[in-house]
């Protein structure tokens, strides 16, 4: 008989990634996704499920860089239930995504210009013809 475990989820970070190291140095980030369920109470109101995500080596550094809370995110992985004990002795058991994947799909960590790059307000390009544009001047329009 064939087995099979894996999930699929797209949901939004409930907050930052915790990225730590075990003790042989490999990188593990946490981190929680909301995920919006398809159909509303009976109050009409839509609830989420809260998905606890394991990542682990270079792909754990990487959500700890570029992701913030809010980020939505694919992620492809497995369901792992793991027992073990509190420190009250009493045994527990906990549900968690270990991520084979995590496909980033919008709001990322802004990151802080360093001291010695020049700090650029974004900037969209204004059509402009020719006859408007003084000698020296560019076609672009800063925002602030």
């Amino acid at each position: 008989m064939a087995n099979l475990n894996r999930v699929l989820f797209i949901g939004r970070l409930t907050r930052e990634p915790e990225l730590r190291y075990t003790p042989d140095g490999t990188p593990v980030a946490n981190f929680t996704i909301a995920v919006n369920r398809s159909f509303a109470n009976q109050k009409g109101e839509r609830e989420a499920d809260f998905i606890p995500i394991v990542v682990w080596r270079k792909q754990a550094e990487q959500c700890a860089e570029y992701l913030s809370k809010g980020s939505e995110v694919v992620v492809d992985g497995r369901l792992q239930i793991r027992s073990y004990e509190d420190r009250d002795g009493i045994k527990r058991k906990k549900s968690e995504v270990v991520a084979w994947g995590v496909q980033f799909l919008g709001r990322f960590k802004k990151e802080e210009p360093s001291p010695e790059e020049p700090v650029e307000a974004e900037i969209d390009k204004v059509s402009m013809d020719e006859g408007e544009q003084e000698e020296g001047s560019n076609s672009f329009d800063e925002e602030n």
